[in-house]
């Protein structure tokens, strides 16, 4: 019986450790954290599946992307906000999925095109020059085909992956926080976030 009750206490005391342990890593990372909702609250991404990972529809998602980028980098790199960015890409869906479509078919594929403005989850995704922290974003979704393959993410707001604004420094339409959070060295803040986020997620 002493023995169960020692367990218990065991139990007990790792258990209240392991809460006080949470409690401060929440704390020393709830700016971290704050910040990097605001990233996901200021950025529109632009999300293409491609229909298999076969190399031939590797290669049409990109010419895709190409087509669509080409297509709305006016629209997209003259956007002044993210309300200005997701007005835009509203207005501009069927116009994209046109796009899209027409290119899938000049390429000389048969595979219906989708688009839709939607807020989905998306794991971490470090860039060169940046990195984007795990979380929900609003993003224009365009899906070929069985939607089978790997897919291809940039952000369309600010517009990073535009052409017309590829020789522009955009991460400055990002508060200086959010800047800090894009350019911070600290994978550990990134993985705590994305575990977070993920078991956000999972509840749901």
């Amino acid at each position: 019986m002493k023995n169960h009750r020692c367990v218990r206490w065991k139990v007990t005391e790792i258990s209240v450790a392991i809460g006080v342990l949470l409690a401060i890593l929440i704390t020393a990372f709830a700016p971290f954290a704050e910040a990097c909702e605001e990233v996901r609250q200021d950025t529109l991404r632009l999300h293409i599946l491609a229909n298999s990972d076969s190399d031939e529809d590797q290669a049409l998602k990109l010419k895709v992307r190409d087509a669509v980028l080409a297509a709305q980098a006016d629209l997209f790199g003259a956007a002044s906000s993210k309300e200005d960015a997701i007005e835009i890409a509203t207005r501009e869906l069927e116009n994209i999925r046109t796009v899209a479509q027409k290119t899938v078919w000049q390429e000389g594929y048969s595979y219906p095109v989708r688009v839709r403005l939607e807020n989905i989850y998306f794991a971490t995704k470090e860039y060169e020059e940046f990195t984007l922290p795990a979380g929900r974003y609003d993003a224009v979704r365009i899906e070929i085909g069985e939607q089978a393959g790997h897919n291809w993410f940039c952000v369309l707001f600010p517009p990073l992956c535009v052409p017309a604004a590829v020789d522009a420094d955009d991460t400055t339409q990002y508060t200086e926080e959010e800047q800090q959070v894009l350019t911070s060295p600290y994978r550990i803040k990134f993985a705590a976030i994305e575990l977070f986020e993920y078991l956000k997620e999972s509840v749901k």
